[in-house]
């Protein structure tokens, strides 16, 4: 039985139960938050045996053997590095780091001590994604020509979620003081990660532009400053040439949390959707290329990520996506930032 930490108690913690719940090998033996109380709560509601109010305690009592880190993205690194330096394998939320120097530093100390390091992009979990990036190293599309990857949401429009003026799991992805990097960060590191990974190349150069729109009296509630950005649009180039526009926005009305990728190629093209919970595949492909016609294709079950990281921590293999893939989504997200700042194309180093 692998004996696992839960780190993190916030919003996305019960997820995290409920993702190695179907995992068999997997227990969550402790948690802990560094906000006093929260952990000893969150253990007690859950039937956790142990919680702790620091990962310092955590450490000390040492009794597991890997760690799911939950944390706000701020706080990943530091966290992360002090869990590799005690021995432990680690699974951490994305984004890596908050910034590439970082996110290598985590990657470096991961391999170094030969410990499990793979990083949650749940969107890894749809079968429509992984099918659709076997079809495309088949060469069922021909050569890429164009990439056009979205990721809409709309909580700063409408209230499916809750009132994000009101709610602190909300409000701190709206400030770079609390350790956002906004909707690029938090949102665009999956769309990134969803257009280069089934395109099965990475981008040569971008484009970005970032939109922080005014949201409230000042651009401030409380103690959180609104200044992370909330709106993103990237245009760029991939490795083969091929052409690529990725877009991710909180201003999205109706879309409560909607992706999509069209991969487009000399000899079709195919379509992926998916809300996080159903995916659906569907193809222009062979004679329907002169028709437009699209057909839907079926998608065979898939690991999913949690499943994953314990038939690594079983088999001592790493598993994908890895802190080194997630570096380099990060690579990308800062070279947005850089093109944002400067107005100006970024060439992939």
């Amino acid at each position: 039985m692998q004996r696992l930490l839960l780190l993190g108690t916030g919003g996305i913690a019960t997820h995290h139960l409920e993702e190695f719940a179907a995992v068999p090998e997997c227990e969550f033996v402790a948690c802990a938050d560094a906000a006093p109380g929260r952990a000893a709560a969150f253990a007690k509601k859950h039937g956790i045996a142990n919680a702790f109010d620091s990962l310092d305690e955590a450490i000390a009592w040492g009794e597991f053997d890997a760690a799911v880190n939950a944390t706000p993205d701020g706080v990943h690194m530091e966290t992360t590095l002090a869990l590799l330096a005690a021995g432990k394998h680690v699974f951490c939320e994305k984004p890596l780091a908050q910034n590439y120097p970082d996110a290598m530093r985590m990657v470096e100390a991961a391999e170094s001590a030969g410990l499990i390091n793979m990083v949650n992009l749940t969107y890894r979990n749809s079968p429509a994604l992984q099918q659709a990036r076997q079809m495309v190293a088949e060469g069922r599309i021909g050569a890429l020509r164009h990439v056009n990857a979205e990721y809409l949401q709309s909580w700063l429009v409408g209230k499916y979620w809750g009132d994000w003026r009101t709610d602190e799991k909300w409000l701190w992805r709206l400030s770079r003081g609390h350790g956002s990097t906004g909707v690029l960060g938090d949102v665009g590191v999956h769309i990134l990660d969803f257009a280069t990974y089934c395109a099965g190349e990475d981008m040569a150069s971008l484009y970005a532009d970032l939109a922080v729109f005014a949201k409230a009296e000042g651009d401030r509630i409380g103690d959180y400053a609104l200044d992370a950005n909330d709106s993103i649009v990237i245009t760029g180039r991939m490795a083969s040439g091929a052409l690529a526009t990725v877009t991710a926005t909180r201003y999205a009305t109706g879309h409560a949390n909607d992706l999509g990728l069209t991969l487009s190629g000399t000899e079709g093209a195919i379509r992926v959707e998916t809300d996080g919970k159903v995916s659906k595949l569907s193809a222009c492909l062979g004679g329907d290329v002169d028709e437009n016609r699209w057909r839907t294709v079926e998608t065979p079950p898939v690991k999913r990520n949690a499943r994953r990281f314990a038939d690594a921590l079983i088999s001592g293999r790493n598993g994908d996506p890895s802190f080194r893939r997630a570096a380099e989504i990060q690579k990308l997200i800062d070279a947005a930032f850089e093109s944002g700042e400067k107005g100006r194309p970024v060439a992939i180093g």
